[in-house]
């Protein structure tokens, strides 16, 4: 019986090695399972899901050149053990005010659907110059602390500046 991509086999574990496991399908073939396809889960190391003499159930990927590519996480997903990707729900916009934002000017405990407040078009002109000034005196700063603290690293430049 020969072995077809697609197709489901029971194998047994024969050689681990950092970045996958060797499977033996029988009738002299052997195939490599990568460690991404170990499981669902992330597997920083192989040895806590498999050992060798393992009897394990996979799934044939890909046969090129006399190599069997195998996967033990799609074939145990397929079976319904793992879970279902039969319902996709679109990510929903959350306003909670509990998580901390860190993008888009907003306070570190923002909303997520806040906004920045920015000046209507009858805003009073100082408004905008307040604004822009303490942009300037804030950029500044952080400049100057920057190279305060990448001058010393660079070495032969001369040393400090201020």
């Amino acid at each position: 019986m020969a072995v077809e991509v697609g197709e489901k086999v029971a194998g047994k574990v024969t050689g681990i090695t950092n970045f996958g496991a060797f499977i033996d399908l029988g009738e002299g073939k052997t195939g490599l399972v990568h460690i991404s396809e170990v499981s669902d889960a992330y597997v920083k190391d192989i040895h806590d899901v498999l050992s060798v003499g393992d009897t394990v159930t996979v799934k044939v990927m890909s046969i090129k050149e006399g190599k069997i590519g195998l996967s033990i996480r799609r074939a145990v997903e397929n079976e319904g053990v793992g879970h279902a990707h039969t319902e996709h729900r679109p990510h929903e916009t959350h306003h909670d005010a509990g998580r901390p934002v860190h993008n888009g000017g907003r306070p570190a405990y923002a909303p997520r659907g806040a906004r920045p407040s920015r000046p209507g078009k009858d805003a009073p002109k100082d408004d905008f110059d307040s604004m822009m000034s303490g942009f300037l005196k804030e950029s500044e700063d952080r400049l100057s602390s920057l190279r305060r603290n990448t001058e010393g690293k660079r070495g032969g430049r001369g040393g400090r500046r201020s």
